[in-house]
């Protein structure tokens, strides 16, 4: 089995090439996160980590591991992602099933579930998701950190026959 590295933000102090690089392009880059009450800890453990990386970072929610309704906040984040406030989203809730779920029914976006950090940076590579769902029941701080970098740091690689397939998934959303 072939493992990548995982690729990292540059710190905002090594970025020296306005010139559009890879890490130009870091620095732009807005990421959007919400989480119910099972992910809430989770989500601000992600938030430091994005925010210590170099990313800007909107932060809705939810404050504190008092009970909510996922579907809230991956309706708030997955509405920032497709109004293009925000590039990508990432979604905790306890599985993040139900998050991205409720994320996938808004027009625009493509949320997936990851647990690993072939499929966090696969997904967007292959299928240009645009939001990343956690399950904070499933993975602990370490590697939802590393899930969440190997997302952040994937790009849609354009190929002919992913666009094919991903514009067949788009003309779903018109059915």
């Amino acid at each position: 089995m072939l493992h990548r590295p995982i690729l990292r933000p540059v710190p905002r102090s090594e970025r020296k090439d306005p010139s559009g690089s890879w890490a130009a392009t870091l620095a732009g880059m807005q990421i959007v996160f919400g989480a119910d009450h099972a992910g809430y800890l989770l989500k601000e453990s992600l938030v430091r980590a994005a925010t210590a990386g170099g990313y800007s970072v909107a932060d809705l929610g939810t404050d504190s591991p008092d009970p909510v309704d996922y579907p809230d906040f991956a309706a708030a984040v997955a509405r920032e992602v497709a109004g293009g406030r925000a590039e990508r989203g990432v979604l905790v809730c306890g599985s993040g099933a139900g998050a991205s779920i409720a994320a996938n029914k808004v027009r625009g976006v493509r949320c997936a579930v990851a647990h690993d950090t072939y499929t966090a940076h696969q997904m967007v590579e292959h299928d240009d998701v645009n939001v990343l769902a956690v399950g904070s029941r499933v993975v602990g701080p370490a590697l939802a950190e590393e899930i969440m970098f190997a997302f952040l740091a994937a790009r849609f690689t354009n190929e002919e026959r992913h666009r094919r397939r991903l514009n067949k998934v788009i003309a779903l959303e018109e059915e």
